[in-house]
């Protein structure tokens, strides 16, 4: 009876877990037990191309990682990509920001803009790149010869200009992204803070400086963990724009986990690289909240 009482009657922490429950479950079945199971994998030789039974190795699967060239030409590349397109992401999703809040008489197409790139899908997006940077029949090619540079420029088959046009379609996607999310920054930004500031004498640069940047930091940090942490697991549009050549100087972790595990079958060695791209995520988002957050 007193049991019965209690449920209909909990408490204040009761009432609390009954509430939580069913999320803590949902994120137990989509989070903590892959994770979980990825681990687990880490330890065994499991190839599915043999045809033979799971066997536990240990850690001998790490140990194989850190030797492996490919292991760290991919991180390499993964965090060189994160290091160039999240900053070239967030200047220019700035700046659209900015301009996306003007006060135009109709703002719904500037916002329209905004929103097409982010809802694009990135292999889309890929495919449209790598057109425009064709060799042959490529856009960016076709006007460079209508200003008179009539050697085609083999952009995806040479190592530095395909990865400079991967970052450059990176930014290009992800910048919309960016820019939706400081556009809500910027529109909650009291008027009245700019107004005092132009009556105390302080010019455009300096209003940007003193009051938009330190207002928009939420948003900014916001934006900037959640771009990080896709770009630490970029595979789409590397992987439609060069299939991570040539070679491999623009393979990506993820590339190299999906050639491992479905390509070549070998599960037990391809969750342990999925493990180590996780603990890079985990590492790089605690720096975040730690070092950023808390000074925002």
């Amino acid at each position: 009876m007193k049991a019965l009482e209690r449920f209909r009657d909990p408490s204040d922490k009761a009432l609390a877990a009954m509430l939580l429950a069913p999320a803590f479950l949902l994120l137990a079945l989509i989070v903590v037990y892959p994770i979980g199971r990825l681990i687990w994998n880490s330890f065994f030789d499991l190839r599915l191309s043999g045809g033979g039974a799971a066997r536990f190795i240990g850690f001998e699967n790490y140990l194989l990682v850190l030797e492996d060239r490919d292991f760290w030409n991919a991180t390499k590349n993964t965090v060189l990509i994160t290091l160039i397109t999240v900053p070239g992401a967030l200047v220019v999703g700035l700046g659209l920001a900015m301009l996306a809040n003007l006060p135009f008489k109709r703002q719904w197409p500037v916002r329209l803009a905004l929103l097409l790139p982010w809802a694009l899908p990135l292999a889309f997006a890929g495919l449209i790149f790598a057109w425009f940077f064709h060799s042959e029949y490529g856009v960016v090619n076709d006007v460079l010869r209508r200003f008179g540079d009539q050697e085609a420029t083999m952009w995806l088959l040479r190592p530095n200009w395909a990865f400079a046009a991967i970052c450059v379609t990176i930014i290009w996607k992800t910048s919309s992204f960016m820019a939706l999310i400081l556009l809500a920054g910027l529109q909650m930004i009291p008027k009245s803070l700019y107004e005092a500031a132009e009556v105390d004498g302080a010019s455009r640069w300096q209003q940007f400086w003193q009051i938009t940047i330190p207002m928009l930091m939420p948003p900014i940090i916001v934006a900037l963990i959640s771009r990080t942490i896709t770009a630490l697991q970029t595979f789409d549009i590397p992987y439609t724009m060069t299939k991570g050549g040539p070679g491999n100087a623009t393979e990506t972790l993820a590339m190299l986990i999906h050639k491992t595990t479905i390509d070549y079958l070998d599960v037990g060695y391809g969750s342990t690289l999925a493990v180590f791209m996780f603990v890079l995520s985990l590492f790089v988002t605690g720096f975040y909240l730690k070092r950023i957050g808390k000074n925002a």
